[in-house]
């Protein structure tokens, strides 16, 4: 059972800019039982992310594996980036799919957001669903091509144990998208 608590009081904010466009926001807080703290969270800046899961048929999603420097080695995961400028995330999300697996999508539905990290960081990440592919390419900014790796969805309880898919964000994803297939998903509405 959920309890339900008031939002702490915000007494003041501070930002601090640690560069390379990394800004910490110090939040002075004071909760409902008196106790007051300074809180650290990592702003948001810039456009918004999306996480594509891309159906190939009603059985099989197409992953890829690229070069992850946070953990240097090559990882499993899914058609991911950030919109530009004006972009909405369903566009963002066909234009990712185009650059990094060759294919668009005629279906595409924003399911929800998905915090990375809520306790220390602002930022989000739209998951968006996409269906009905046809082959298009545009030029992506990787260094090398990515490889791309169909999963039925059967193999997903594997996939997820794999060492080299350790991506938080699409295991999230593709387990939502799962659950919304079988629940009827659909691209109406």
């Amino acid at each position: 059972m959920s309890l339900k608590r008031p939002l702490p009081l915000i007494h003041g904010i501070r930002e601090r800019d640690e560069g390379r466009g990394r800004v910490i926001e110090e939040m002075d807080l004071e909760f409902s039982n008196g106790e007051r703290r300074v809180f650290h969270r990592v702003l948001a800046r810039g456009a918004q992310a999306v996480c594509v899961v891309p159906l190939i048929d009603d059985d099989t999603v197409m992953l890829v594996r690229e070069y992850a420097a946070g953990v240097h080695r090559y990882e499993l995961g899914l058609v991911a980036g950030l919109a530009n400028p004006g972009e909405s995330a369903v566009d963002a999300a066909n234009r990712e799919m185009m650059e990094e697996i060759g294919f668009g999508a005629r279906k595409l539905k924003v399911l929800r957001a998905l915090s990375l990290s809520p306790r220390f960081m602002q930022h989000e990440i739209q998951v968006v669903v996409a269906a009905d592919l046809y082959e298009a390419t545009l030029p992506g900014d990787e260094p090398e091509p990515l490889e791309c790796v169909p999963m039925r969805w059967s193999e997903l309880e594997s996939h997820m144990l794999s060492e080299d898919f350790s991506d938080g964000r699409s295991l999230a994803a593709l387990f939502i998208v799962r659950a919304w297939l079988a629940g009827g998903g659909s691209f109406d509405a």
